[in-house]
Order: structure tokens, then sequence, then C-alpha cells
């Protein structure tokens, strides 16, 4: 059983659904600080032919507070407008848009909720089931080391295997795991291009929307796919 954990973000790139389709269990991680400059609250989309970024604030947003208590804003008209106006003539918008619009007016204003369904909406559109938690949610030992918690977090869920993104590689080192029987792996996204509406040369790193919007739901799991494990 493999188990990765994340902070939420909100439609990440392509890379962070590889990390969740990769795992058996996927916990988001909710109660550590919030990264301001982060992707917690941003991203990019494709509008005339280069990367635009859209922002959804967070009122009284800082290092010093947990993600799992704060708040997007309600006003996304902006963002919305935005998106229907760069991808309103892409093949998959009528399917895509509709999702998008419904997890970004939620009633909960929630980040890590409102996050998580950014995730998970996704899946259940592609027909893929996942095990999502949140952090906040599980018995364990919040003061030990971050290799620690994640240790725990393994035991909890009977995991094996612990995948990271590649930025972790720095932080975690596999001996910290394989006391415990876990074997630390890192993933590594291969990215393909695909034909993105409107525009000639490709835009790598986008929201996961771009992808969503120019191609089908088997396309797409194509891609999920198209990654590697690394020690």
């Amino acid at each position: 059983m493999k188990l990765a954990v994340m902070q939420p973000y909100l439609f990440p790139y392509l890379g962070y659904y590889q990390l969740a389709f990769c795992a058996d269990v996927f916990v988001f991680y909710d109660d550590v600080t919030y990264i301001k400059g982060g992707y917690i609250n941003r991203n990019a989309i494709l509008s005339q032919n280069k990367a635009q970024r859209f922002t959804i604030p967070v009122p009284g947003a800082s290092s010093n507070v947990l993600i799992k208590d704060l708040d997007f804003s309600p006003d996304v008209r902006k963002v919305l407008s935005s998106i229907q106006q760069a991808y309103s003539k892409s093949p998959f918008f009528a399917d895509v848009y509709p999702i998008v619009e419904k997890v970004l007016t939620q009633p909960s204003r929630n980040v890590a909720d409102l996050c998580r369904n950014s995730i998970a909406t996704v899946f259940e559109y592609l027909g893929i089931n996942k095990q999502f938690h949140f952090s906040s949610q599980l018995s364990y030992d919040r003061t030990l080391s971050p290799a620690g918690k994640l240790v725990q977090m393994c035991k909890l869920f009977q995991c094996d295997e612990y995948i990271n993104s590649p930025g972790g590689r720095n932080l975690y080192s596999g001996n910290d795991f394989l006391y415990h029987d876990i074997t630390l792996n890192f993933i590594k996204m291969n990215e393909k291009k695909y034909l993105q509406s409107g525009s000639v040369d490709f835009t790598p790193n986008l929201s996961i929307i771009d992808l969503l919007m120019n191609c089908s739901k088997c396309d797409v799991i194509d891609m999920f796919e198209s990654y590697t494990l690394e020690s």
C-alpha cells in the first residue's frame, strides 16, 4: 500500500494529480501552517497564448495560521470569468466548466475543504475511486519530526511505501523510513505535450483545468499514468 501526503492546493498542475493517482491513500496535510506565495490559493491557465495566473484571496492568511483554519473569499466572479473567456472554445468546456464552477462557488469556503474538492471532483469526473483524508482528522503525534509524522501516518493506514514529490529529496532520507520497514520513493512526472486550443507552442505546468478543457477523459488518465518512481 502506498501513501502520499501533500498540502491542499487549488486545481494544481498535473504532477499533483499524478501523486494522488499513484497513492492508495492520499492525505491532505491541512494541520500545518499556510504558505504565503505558494499554490494553495492560486495557479495558472492559458490565455492569449501565455500563462495567466488566477488567485482567490484568503483573508487573514499568514504563516502563523493553520491551513484548516482559513477561508477563501466568496467572490470568485473574476476567476470564473477569466476561465470562461480562456476556454469557451475548448473541446471539453461544456463538460469541465460546470465542475470548476461548482467547486469554486461551493458554500463551504474553508481552504482545505475547497482545495480537497478541486482534487476529488476531478477523480470523480474521470471515474476513478480514491481514498482521501485530512491530516487534522488523524490521530498522530504532532510533536515528531517531519519524517516521523509521515511514518506514523503510514502505520495508521498500514502502508509500506511512502511517495513524495521531487521537492522532498532534500527533506527526507530513505533511512528514516527504512528503519520502520517503509520504502521511500519520489515521483517523477513524464509530461506529455497535448494540443492546447488556440495555441501553437505548448505551455507546461498549468492548472489541471487546462488539461481537462483540452483532452478527453481517456487522454487525461493516460497523462495521470505517465510517471516513474525513483528511490
